[in-house]
């Protein structure tokens, strides 16, 4: 089987793709190791800046996050025992944030794909990818228990930090820059109305802490906890007491059952370059982000986005311009989202060693995001998203 676009991996970003190329003209073919159950019920994230909401909704993926998705027009930030809000459409020129959860996302995208795209294989375990440096890369896979081939223009890694695409890079052509964070995230789900309009982000003295939300029924909440916790250790009544304590409100969150717990590791990493040969990286397979700053799914679209223009302009002019610039072009992007969200992360959590000293820096800082309208518009402007 031949096509002109091999896309590994079936979540946001590879799904994303396939429907921007279809509407050029473009063939592609997706294969995802997962079954399709799996892939619409893996939790992520849940905050689309503005340009990811205008792409879902340019590739016809735009109904029911019209209809169900919430649209927010600030955060709230907590500490030293109070609230500032940050307003965004006054600080942005307009610009707002949607709530709308990954699973959607993914499962509108999916919807499109089989009722209107190119192929799409569930339970298809890529093996290696051959030959990125000659005009017809390989992809090897097993599809309903057959080894099969896929030769292709071009292939484009969307299946992670961990996938196959990664391996397929020559030994030495890249560089990974990496940081890792010495505290964690432990998320839940919980059938509970949330009782706020908008995001939390809490410091206390006692850690980060967020307030989200899935819907007008399900909340979605963060600790921070040390890194290695068993989510298991925590039950339901110390979670909700801890955050309480952390919001600090004065009156306490409306709870309900919690339905999942999980632990999230918190790093940074960035992958230079971005392409090798016929071979593109894209999401999580390139780079990786705390989760504070609400920039992954995010920078996925965005890359996905620009590498469909890059492979449009390819198919009508025969011009490689925009794929050659294509890795230049997304970090420019990327390195500013990893600095907002490694600033975000950074000032919101408490380092198990941190001292007295850098404790008060923190407050220093969220004290003139309260007073400075010029820092509160740089957090606003960063949160909402560059425009692509």
């Amino acid at each position: 089987m031949h096509t002109t676009v091999g896309i590994i991996g079936g979540g946001p970003s590879g799904l994303l793709l396939a429907r921007l190329l279809h509407q050029a003209g473009i063939a592609s073919v997706v294969l995802e190791s997962r079954e399709r159950a799996y892939v619409e019920q893996r939790q992520r994230a849940g905050i689309l800046e503005q340009s990811t909401v205008d792409a879902l909704r340019a590739c016809g993926a735009g109904k029911r996050l019209d209809a169900e998705g919430l649209v927010h027009d600030g955060i709230e930030l907590r500490f030293a025992g109070r609230g500032h809000r940050v307003d965004f459409p006054g600080l942005t020129g307009g610009r707002r944030v949607t709530v709308y959860a990954q699973t959607e996302v993914v499962k509108d995208l999916i919807a499109l794909q089989l009722a209107e795209g190119g192929p799409l294989h569930f339970e298809s375990e890529v093996h290696t990818v051959e030959g990125i440096d000659g005009e017809r890369p390989v992809i090897r896979y097993t599809h309903e228990g057959r080894e099969q081939t896929l030769t292709c223009d071009y292939v484009v890694g969307c299946d992670g930090f961990h996938g196959v695409s990664r391996h397929a890079v020559p030994d030495g052509a890249a560089i990974t820059y990496e940081r890792v964070y010495p505290y964690s995230w432990l998320g839940i789900l919980a059938d509970a109305a949330p009782d706020y309009d908008e995001l939390i982000y809490a410091h206390s003295d006692r850690g980060f802490a967020l307030a989200s939300m899935r819907s007008p029924q399900v909340s979605r909440l963060y600790l921070q906890v040390p890194n290695g916790t068993d989510p298991a250790s925590w039950s339901d009544e110390r979670i909700w007491d801890e955050l309480d304590h952390r919001f600090a409100r004065g009156t306490p969150l409306v709870r309900g059952p919690v339905t999942q717990k999980s632990v999230l590791p918190m790093r940074s990493s960035v992958t230079e370059p971005m392409r090798f040969g016929r071979l593109f990286l894209a999401g999580d397979a390139a780079h990786i982000v705390p989760p504070t700053g609400a920039k992954g799914l995010n920078l996925a679209a965005a890359d996905v986005v620009v590498l469909a223009r890059a492979l449009a302009h390819r198919h009508a002019t025969g011009s490689p311009e925009l794929l050659d610039a294509y890795s230049d072009t997304c970090l420019r992007r990327v390195w500013r989202a990893e600095h907002f969200s490694y600033f975000m992360t950074t000032t919101l959590h408490t380092d198990p060693d941190q001292s007295p000293f850098e404790t008060r820096l923190q407050l220093s800082q969220l004290e003139r995001i309260a007073s400075s309208p010029h820092a509160e518009a740089e957090l606003a402007e960063n949160y909402c998203g560059l425009a692509l």
